[in-house]
């Protein structure tokens, strides 16, 4: 299995870190996608090892980091993002949820996160709270043919989904999608399974049945379960596929 969104490096897996990967690699996990937060998050991506999991890095700051004043420039994100450690660009993205007061200057960092992932050909990665037409119009705008990545943790309806998918974004399924009041679940269903790839978001938004609990890498399965059942799939044909998506957005070899 893959967690293609994961914040390993917070503190809040400080004081049982060498734990929690143990727990995920006796889950199956053989890759983890560490997005960043801001600049502040790479050097603390560097302590991450486990004999039997692949760390991957990306650089990026989060549209609410905009809000608390960290930004980049283009050529800072550039020169980092097109070292080959890291393999995508963010996370970035919209999020209007705790204040519309930045949108100006979320929207012009989203647009920087994507002219650099267009020059040096790499995903980007697309966090959206309470913003999805801007978000996807946004998208749409920068578009050349070149851009591609992946919506995580996706929430959006069966159109807002095809329209990601038709505007060359992959779908992120995460610990929402398996809250029972959320309706999420109804949207996937419709949606090709081909442009989908399981996530945690850890240490946030753990799915069912450890909502409301710190989320970890291990609890990625509980998310491809569902998937599974969502899917009328078995969890093997959803591991398989979910992985081969990542791998394949990524250049994963």
């Amino acid at each position: 299995m893959i967690d293609t969104h994961c914040h390993l490096y917070l503190d809040q897996f400080k004081d049982d870190l060498k734990a929690v990967l143990d727990r995920a690699a006796e889950a199956g996990l053989s890759h983890i996608f560490l997005p960043a937060i801001d600049l502040g998050s790479l050097p603390k991506m560097d302590q991450l090892q486990h004999p039997e999991i692949a760390f991957h890095k990306m650089a990026g700051i989060h549209p609410t980091s905009v809000n608390d004043g960290k930004g980049i420039t283009e050529q800072k994100l550039y020169d980092l993002c097109s070292q080959p450690e890291y393999v995508a660009v963010g996370e970035t993205g919209l999020d209007y949820y705790w204040s519309e007061d930045y949108k100006s200057d979320q929207q012009e960092s989203l647009r920087v996160h994507c002219r650099v992932a267009k020059e040096i050909q790499k995903p980007i990665v697309l966090h959206n709270r309470e913003s999805t037409d801007d978000l996807l119009d946004i998208i749409e705008e920068e578009q050349d043919g070149s851009l591609n990545g992946i919506w995580h943790s996706f929430t959006g309806s069966v159109d807002e989904g095809k329209r990601a998918i038709d505007l060359g974004l992959e779908l992120g399924i995460g610990g929402i999608f398996t809250f029972k009041n959320a309706g999420v679940d109804k949207a996937v269903a419709q949606l090709p399974i081909d442009y989908m790839m399981v996530e945690t978001d850890a240490p946030y938004l753990a799915p069912d049945p450890k909502r409301g609990k710190r989320n970890e890498p291990a609890f990625v399965k509980h998310t491809a379960e569902r998937l599974a059942e969502v899917m009328d799939m078995s969890f093997g044909e959803v591991e398989s596929i979910t992985d081969e998506n990542a791998l394949r957005l990524f250049e994963i070899n």
